[in-house]
């Protein structure tokens, strides 16, 4: 069975599972979060805005999983249309000039842009936790390192040092996972 074939069948079971019991669609956002985050994340002006709007994505998803039917389709394709619906309503209600968010579901290309952001979230994730947070900071928040270690109440050098090595993790598994 190939990967993308198990993968169907996996999502098939655990949307038939969370149509019966609801609880279950918790293994539904597990399985599929760092790729809808990856997806608006690259479509918001910020981290906050982006949590905001993946959180959106999932309850709307729940919402309507009873009318869900399955069709031999990836289940992401359902959840980036629902995210791209998300994106364009949260644009309407905030700005009346410029150009909406596509609600075109991505792309190949896009798509492998998105699964590779998707595995870098899930990485930094495993990252220990001083670690993971400086890339936060740093990568995300974009703070400076003087700001990072004024927060953390470690000296520049340590913060230094704890993204050095977090960067050291992340190529090797990056590379890796390529290989």
């Amino acid at each position: 069975m190939t990967v993308l074939k198990k993968e169907l069948s996996d999502d098939q079971q655990l949307v038939e599972a969370a149509q019966r019991d609801r609880a279950r669609f918790a293994d539904l956002y597990e399985r599929h979060f760092y790729r809808v985050y990856a997806y608006v994340v690259r479509r918001v002006p910020n981290h906050e805005e982006a949590e905001d709007v993946t959180s959106e994505v999932f309850h709307q998803a729940l919402k309507k999983l009873d009318s869900y039917e399955w069709r031999g389709t990836p289940f992401m394709a359902w959840l980036y249309r629902i995210a791209a619906n998300a994106l364009a309503d949260r644009w309407e209600r905030r700005s009346k000039e410029g150009a909406a968010p596509s609600r075109e579901i991505p792309e190949a290309a896009a798509m492998d842009d998105i699964e590779r952001r998707a595995a870098l979230f899930e990485l930094v994730d495993a990252l220990p936790s001083d670690q993971r947070r400086v890339v936060v900071l740093r990568f995300v928040e974009q703070k400076s390192i003087r700001d990072i270690s004024q927060e953390m109440k470690k000296t520049e050098g340590a913060v230094k040092q704890l993204q050095f090595r977090a960067l050291k993790q992340l190529r090797s598994q990056m590379e890796g996972a390529n290989a």
